[in-house]
């Protein structure tokens, strides 16, 4: 462990509060370096960052160095490791964690509800904990942010909101409120004083509740008219105090000890740099979001040879993409806020005005493809598995049940590894299988991921789904002819020795790579085996259902979904719907959270591994 003169002294805020004011430049500087150490080797989020008060972040990214400071520092290695530190705030994890936060725009709803608890339940024998919401400005785009904002006014609370404002979210932020906030401005003098006025009132006694929303409306009005300008924070009647620089430790120290007392919700807006004291995240933002391994002295990144290996599906999603978009004007594309985590930036470049991020609004991403879709275009909506749970509804309403040719791209889909329970994408077959006018796709490989891409966009295909997962495929020859894959069929991969008295195997998406090298390399020691590609969760292929009704008696599904609701469930429900006998063996996802760890320590854990499924077939 280097030796950090301040930072091996803390344990717990109790030793953070120990130190002078004057110290805690140092400390910051020495919490940089451990955390661009530590994550140098152990790849994580290199993004900006008591158990009585409670602070709630959005997206961990942020919490790096708040874990260092809660008793963490020793363990920090095992972030994102299987059964090491959780990759973002977890209350089952260390009881700093106020709340679980791995997807953005969730901090101020959660700390309102904490807040308004204080106020409800006081403790007699101690002052009401403090909360503080920490929120970036990419999450502050996201539809719940507003919602919890608009809440704020009208509840009894004291909650702080700490707006951490660096223009960067993980892309480039975008829209209205990016530019809202680089354009924000407030005189400190009048700040100053019109909190000593408020304090001088309340302490007479003069501001009760209804009172104090009525002078802060007319407050914010007089302000509204000497500055010429707006502010939409006070608009929710939220006090606003800054901009202030947030790399001044000294100032916000000063700033956070006069707002602390403060009666009434209020917000406190920062301005800091993402990558703040590591000249190679200063310089590459978006790039330095999750580098990998690098050279924490050169900060030269390093990268596996990834000549002669086969493309991430993303990239093949991109490529393709592009391909598509120039044989049909009217695709366009959509992605809220992952340009290059989905590769929709390689659509950007080709055709800037035909491709769309709309920020942090899984929501609105999916309705606004929905518009442009009902007036003619073909919008390929790509969002990771995890985050597009956010958009159900919008989903069922605003696409499904007017039969709407979007195409929902779930990239990210199954497990993800080292990002943990938040980001697993476990649910989305299980979520989407009852949506009527839904089809339901997960290509085994990169060939009938671009199949299933360009039958997507046909004319009366209405809306359909096609989920792929992170990282490479298995084809380094990748490219392929454009063709259409007829809806609801599968196919029939491998069959070894004893068709119809064996087992069958269906699987649905790249899971069947697995089964295919277990088939070839563990033949001497299995039953005989006829393997079925489903390609399609819905429709289902009855073809197939019924010829392996007919010739089987025992039948495995395998899928990187949860069992519940999923592949499994679907074929099990049709063989009992058509009166066959079989018994169905479902492997898959647990009703249980998966935690963190590498996908093929996490698909050996959940039993969906090559060792897995060949014990599965011989026991069966």
């Amino acid at each position: 462990m280097t030796d950090f003169s301040l930072l091996n002294k803390i344990d717990s805020p109790e030793d953070l509060r120990k130190l002078p004011v004057d110290k805690l430049p140092e400390v910051c500087q020495e919490l940089r370096e451990d955390i661009v150490q530590e994550l140098s080797v152990n790849p994580g989020h290199l993004a900006s960052s008591t158990p009585y008060d409670r602070i709630v972040w959005d997206v961990g990214h942020q919490a790096y160095g708040h874990k260092i400071l809660t008793g963490r520092r020793d363990v920090f290695y095992t972030n994102r490791k299987l059964n090491g530190l959780h990759p973002f705030p977890s209350p089952d994890e260390s009881e700093y964690d106020t709340f679980t936060c791995g997807h953005a725009s969730n901090s101020i709803s959660a700390a309102l509800g904490m807040a308004v608890a204080a106020k409800l339940t006081p403790d007699t024998h101690q002052p009401a904990p403090k909360v503080v919401a920490v929120i970036g400005d990419g999450a502050m785009s996201g539809g719940l942010a507003f919602e919890g904002l608009n809440n704020v006014s009208s509840s009894p609370n004291d909650l702080l909101i700490i707006l951490n404002d660096n223009n960067m979210s993980i892309d480039r932020s975008v829209g209205g409120m990016k530019q809202y906030l680089l354009n924000l401005t407030t005189n400190e003098s009048y700040n100053h004083w019109r909190n000593k006025a408020a304090e001088w009132l309340t302490g007479k006694g003069f501001l009760n509740d209804d009172r104090r929303k009525t002078i802060i409306r007319l407050n914010n009005s007089i302000k509204s008219v000497l500055s010429q300008q707006q502010n939409i924070f006070e608009g929710f009647n939220i006090r606003y105090f800054g901009p202030v620089d947030g790399h001044d430790v000294k100032e916000l120290v000063r700033v956070l000890s006069q707002l602390k007392n403060m009666r009434g919700p209020k917000l406190l807006h920062i301005h800091t740099k993402k990558g703040k004291g590591y000249k190679p995240a200063e310089n590459a933002a978006t790039i330095w979001h999750a580098p990998g391994k690098f050279n924490p002295d050169t900060g030269a990144r390093i990268t596996a040879n990834d000549e002669n290996k086969p493309p991430k599906f993303q990239d093949v999603f991109g490529e393709t993409l592009v391909e598509l978009a120039k044989q049909n004007p009217r695709i366009v594309g959509v992605t809220p806020a992952m340009p290059t985590g989905c590769s929709m930036n390689k659509l950007m470049e080709a055709f800037p005005d035909r491709a769309f991020d709309v920020g942090i609004a899984e929501g609105h991403a999916v309705t606004f493809s929905g518009g442009m879709a009902k007036d003619g275009l073909i919008p390929f909506c790509n969002i990771y598995s995890a985050f597009a749970q956010r958009a159900y509804d919008n989903i069922i309403h605003d696409v499904a049940i007017m039969k709407l040719p979007v195409v929902f791209c779930f990239d990210r889909a199954g497990l993800v590894g080292e990002d943990g329970a938040t980001h697993h994408g476990a649910f989305d077959m299980a979520a989407l299988r009852p949506v009527p006018n839904l089809t339901i796709s997960s290509p085994m490989d990169e060939h009938e991921l671009r199949r299933l891409m360009f039958t997507a966009q046909l004319p009366d295909k209405g809306p359909f789904v096609i989920r792929y997962p992170r990282g490479r495929g298995v084809l380094i020859d990748w490219r392929c002819p454009l063709e259409e894959i007829k809806v609801g069929t599968g196919r029939k991969l491998t069959s070894t020795e004893g068709e119809g008295e064996g087992i069958a195997i269906l699987t649905i998406g790249p899971v069947g790579n697995t089964v295919e090298k277990m088939l070839f390399t563990d033949t001497q020691h299995l039953p005989p085996v006829t393997h079925y590609d489903m390609r399609f969760l819905k429709p289902l292929d009855e073809d197939i259902l019924h010829e392996v009704g007919k010739k089987f008696k025992k039948v495995i599904t395998v899928e990187d979904g949860v069992r519940n609701g999923g592949l499994g469930s679907s074929v099990t429900e049709w063989f009992q719907d058509h009166d066959y006998q079989v018994k169905v063996k479902r492997l898959g996802l647990p009703d249980s959270f998966v935690e963190q760890g590498t996908v093929a320590e996490l698909h050996h854990i959940v039993g969906i591994d090559e060792e897995s499924i060949a014990k599965t077939c011989a026991s069966l």
